[in-house]
């Protein structure tokens, strides 16, 4: 079992922390705690201390009676330094709950109190979970200093969307459940060389496409779809946490990326084919999630066309070619093949069985992107998986659960026709 750094900073999400180190601990990790100051205005240190058997600290300069130690050791005979003794001894090091202003000294290297300089002195996985109103989590500024951790190797448990702290309050900002953060740190730790366990997916090559793709007119203007990748990011990540080995195809995303998954960049719809078609051979799981274009302009302009002396503009469309089905018709009898349908209108089940047949994949994921907060550039989905044998409807939720839900589904999948082989 490993040693994990639990660092938390204020927050009313700082009582799932509780239940975090209760999970960890009764699974046989050894656990230290640090908090922020702000942190114990919502749980006092000796919750920490009971559930942990170990010291709790929150600065610098208190004197550590374990002395760094976990409590599966022995302290050592010195007084070492303990914002780097506790992270020296740690397999793990997770910030749960990261509120916005943890998330922001942490991207900009400050080590100003005991969690940011333990974090600064880390040398195993690092993982931010972070918890926040919705409006905070969304800002810009929030956005560019998660990006800037993800880019340096640490690993983000993203919030989900659901009743926030404030009364009457709902959005994106919920801290990751308990049992989700336990299982990113798991995760985490068989990554890591030090602790070489396995996931379940563990070798599984999984190829996820994501965004939505641009044709262009001339030089500036192009065609294109509100698809913003959340969907297919979710899915990414969700499908390294199972250890798997994740290709993401990305056209045209500005999200945070996840260290553990490989990225390609692709604006138009040939370049994704083209990505595609170079990933997909070697790949065990396809997940088609990007929203490419079915036309694009004939004959686009290699500069900016002037609106100057026209009356109007025509754009000639052709269609681009049927990338899913053009893969489905390569494929191996042990891949397995998963679409998605953007649809509107109460025909968009009976569209996505027909599109399930007419490309032969082996489930098909259905949303309409006409619902009210749900779709398109939104925290949350609501989706219907068909499948050869049935429908499995996956009700409204934040698309890492969404995400979560179709992995699922497609692990029985999976398990089903090994069974059968």
């Amino acid at each position: 079992m490993a040693r994990i750094l639990l660092g938390v900073s204020g927050g009313i999400a700082a009582y799932k922390a509780l239940e975090l180190v209760r999970l960890a601990t009764g699974a046989g990790h050894a656990v230290r705690v640090v908090q922020t100051e702000a942190s114990q205005r919502f749980v006092g240190a000796a919750s920490f201390a009971g559930l942990t058997g170990a010291p709790v600290l929150t600065s610098e300069w208190e004197r550590d009676p374990a002395r760094g130690a976990y409590p599966d050791q022995a302290p050592p005979d010195h007084e070492p330094l303990s914002h780097l003794q506790l992270v020296a001894n740690a397999d793990a090091y997770v910030v749960a709950p990261a509120s916005a202003n943890t998330i922001a000294r942490l991207a900009h290297g400050l080590a100003d109190n005991l969690l940011t300089s333990a974090a600064l002195a880390a040398t195993c996985p690092v993982l931010v979970a972070p918890a926040m109103n919705n409006h905070m989590w969304e800002h810009a500024a929030t956005q560019a200093n998660v990006a800037t951790l993800a880019a340096r190797g640490v690993t983000l448990v993203p919030p989900t969307a659901g009743r926030l702290g404030s009364k009457g309050e709902w959005g994106m900002g919920r801290l990751a459940e308990p049992a989700v953060l336990l299982e990113a740190i798991e995760a985490a730790l068989a990554r890591d060389a030090a602790l070489p366990t396995a996931g379940p997916w563990d070798g599984l090559r999984v190829l996820v496409t994501a965004g939505g793709t641009r044709e262009p007119i001339d030089a500036v203007r192009f065609v294109g779809n509100r698809s913003s990748g959340r969907m297919g990011f979710a899915l990414a990540h969700a499908a390294a946490d199972r250890g798997a080995d994740v290709i993401v195809v990305a056209a045209n995303v500005g999200l945070p990326r996840d260290p553990r998954a490989s990225y390609v960049d692709v604006e138009t719809a040939a370049q994704l084919e083209a990505a595609c078609q170079d990933a997909f051979p070697a790949c065990d799981v396809l997940l088609m999630a990007a929203a490419v274009a079915d036309f694009r302009p004939a004959n686009p302009a290699d500069d900016k066309l002037k609106k100057s002396g026209r009356a109007e503009l025509v754009v000639t469309m052709e269609p681009t070619a049927d990338v899913l089905t053009g893969l489905a018709q390569v494929r191996r009898p042990d891949q397995l093949l998963v679409g998605f349908a953007a649809e509107t209108g109460s025909g968009a089940v009976a569209y996505g069985r027909e599109k399930l047949a007419r490309k032969g994949l082996d489930a098909i994921v259905v949303n309409d992107v006409a619902g009210e907060g749900i779709g398109f550039d939104t925290a949350e989905n609501e989706v219907t998986i068909i499948t050869r044998d049935g429908e499995h409807h996956v009700p409204r939720s934040s698309k890492s659960d969404v995400a979560r839900a179709i992995l699922s589904l497609v692990d029985r999948m999976r398990r089903a026709t090994t069974a059968g082989a």
